[in-house]
This record gives C-alpha cells, structure tokens and sequence, in this order.
C-alpha cells in the first residue's frame, strides 16, 4: 500500500468509455469525500483503511459518441451524448451498487428501449438548466460522487478520421464500424473550446492520467479540442499515460505500446505531455489470449527503448486482471499512479 504521508494530491483523469470509468475505481477509494463537503484532516474515515491521499479528484471526458442512447438523445435534443459522462458518475458515486443498477438501467420495450435511466436523468437536467456542464455538476452533487466530471467541450462537436486509403469518415458510429486504418483524427467544429473548469483542474493538478482507453474515439477526442494539450503540456503534474491491455480492431490492431503514444503525441501537436507509460507486463491466459484472437486482437508489445526514445519512462507491472474480458486492474494501477505522484 502507498504509504500514507504528504499533501494530498489534486488528481485529473483524461479518456472515456469502460477504461476511464474502471481507473475511477480504483481512484475514488483514496479521495478524501464527497464533492460539496470538507474533511477535517487526510484521514477521513471515509477513506475506509485506506489513506485518503487524493483531496480533489476530476475526470475529463470525451463527448463524440454518436451511437445508441446517446446517438438518439443528442439528435433528438440536441444535447450533449451522455453515455461515458454515465458511466463516469456511476464509477465515482458513494452507492455505487445501487446507483449502477438504477443509472444502467436499459428500457426493454416501447417507446424508451434502448434508452438506460442515466442517459435520460442527465437528458432532462440538461433541458431544465440549458447546460449540459451543468447537469452533470448538479447529478455529480445529487449522486455524491468523489470526484467532479467535466465534459471535454460543452459545444456539440462531430468527429471525422480521415482513412488509410484516403477516404473521410464522419460520426463515431461510421468511424469504428470502419474496416480501414485510421490515420488522421479531426475535430468539427476544429476550435471547440474546453471548458474552463477542466482546463483549471489540469492547470492545478499533480497527477495527471491518460487511458486507458480506445486509442483514437477515447482519448485522443479529448486530445482536438483547443487548449487541452497546451495545458498538459505546461502543466507541472505527474503525467502518465495508461496504455491498453491489448490492440482493438480498427483503432490499434498491430500497433506497439511506443506506437500508441506516437499517435497521441502526434494528434496533440507534438506536445510532450507524458513524463511516464503505465503498461501490462503480466502474461495473459491462453484461453482469453485465442478468445481475441478471433476478433484479430493480441497483446500490446511493450517495446521499452523506444518509448523511452520519445522522452517518457515506461513503468511495466502486473496490471491486468481477467474475468470474462480483460480489465485493468485497478487496485494495482492506482497504487503504481500514487506512488509516481508521490
């Protein structure tokens, strides 16, 4: 365990979809209370036996999805997708048994089925406040959640990939039901802006994570909207990268953990925003590694001299944890995280 001394840390997490919301997880246990209310000391019970290490804990997440739930909510109106914002609030709430099944609630028949009761809570706290933003601070406060969730812009934007054989791709959905290679990510309209408060919560931060995640509809979105990776690259935080457990179909299949970054750092500006590369050493069961196998998935290579060569220090461990999919574990990955912070 991290031992349980020094100023409690100001934590920003980056990304989106599952990889984001299981890095929560493991963050939250260490944060010192509810946003809204004010511990006495770092050893807040709250923390349980853990130290309460974290004083101020944000997530900054991509708002491009176009697909299901959310695809239909944000045509019909015309708000923000909510779905990882969703996934997000539930990973930070105080009840999070009880929360995940009422928020992950999906509608089976009628007029709702597709639709879960979190995408639509957050719908209709967007309609009463005209904000997006800013329901999802007041859900953050009715769930009370440790941590605060920013969307990484509040302006509607598309995404388009331009192809490996030249073609344009817009929409998420059209993106990653794509069968070429990306090549090239963009953001319509290009000079989104961020909002403020993420930019801020960057600005004052002494961690700072990145993924893990889908390479380019998970992390590098948050990477195209303005003054992001200008921030990142200023800041003086931690800055570490978490890489993904294995390649994913059309994102990354064949791509080293140095090539991954490559990628990042190229969409971000050639900004150097990482002093460090969280990745999975541990070998993998044979029966997951043929399971996606089929779906033409391997292992990430972890080519170490190279990611150094780019200026970050890969920091390798047993990071994985296998259920019925992969996951990243993450006790183990949090643990690593506080340990370079500190």
């Amino acid at each position: 365990m991290t031992p349980p001394h020094t100023t409690p840390l100001r934590v920003v997490a980056i990304g989106g979809g599952t990889g984001l919301s299981t890095l929560l997880r493991g963050l939250k246990r260490y944060v010192a209370a509810p946003i809204g209310t004010a511990p006495p000391n770092n050893q807040d019970p709250a923390c349980k036996d853990l130290p309460c290490l974290i004083r101020d804990l944000a997530a900054v997440v991509t708002v491009t999805d176009d697909g299901g739930s959310s695809g239909r909510l944000r045509e019909d109106f015309k708000m923000l997708p909510p779905g990882d914002v969703r996934n997000c609030m539930v990973a930070l709430s105080e009840d999070e048994h009880l929360l995940s099944k009422l928020f992950q609630f999906r509608f089976a028949q009628g007029d709702l089925q597709g639709h879960s009761f979190g995408n639509l809570f957050l719908a209709a706290l967007s309609h009463i406040t005209g904000d997006f933003a800013q329901a999802v601070q007041m859900s953050s406060q009715i769930l009370a959640t440790r941590g605060v969730i920013y969307p990484a812009t509040n302006t509607d934007v598309t995404l388009s990939a331009r192809m490996d054989d030249g073609t344009i791709v817009n929409g998420e959905t059209n993106i990653t039901a794509s069968q070429r290679r990306i090549v090239e990510l963009t953001l319509s309209p290009a000079d989104a802006q961020p909002l403020p408060e993420a930019i801020e919560a960057i600005r004052n931060a002494d961690l700072i994570t990145l993924g893990p995640g889908s390479l380019y509809t998970s992390l590098i979105t948050n990477l195209l909207v303005k003054g992001i990776p200008e921030a990142l690259a200023a800041s003086k935080a931690t800055r570490v990268y978490v890489c993904n457990l294995m390649t994913q179909a059309n994102e990354s299949i064949g791509l080293t953990a140095s090539e991954h970054i490559e990628k990042i750092l190229q969409h971000a500006g050639g900004h150097p925003i990482f002093d460090y590369a969280l990745i999975n050493t541990a070998p993998i069961s044979p029966t997951l590694l043929a399971q996606y196998a089929r779906e033409g998935q391997q292992p990430i290579e972890p080519d170490l001299a190279r990611i150094r060569s780019l200026g970050v220090e890969p920091i390798t461990g047993p990071f994985v944890h296998e259920g019925d999919v992969l996951r990243h574990d993450y006790d183990k990955v949090t643990d690593s995280l506080l340990k370079l912070a500190l």
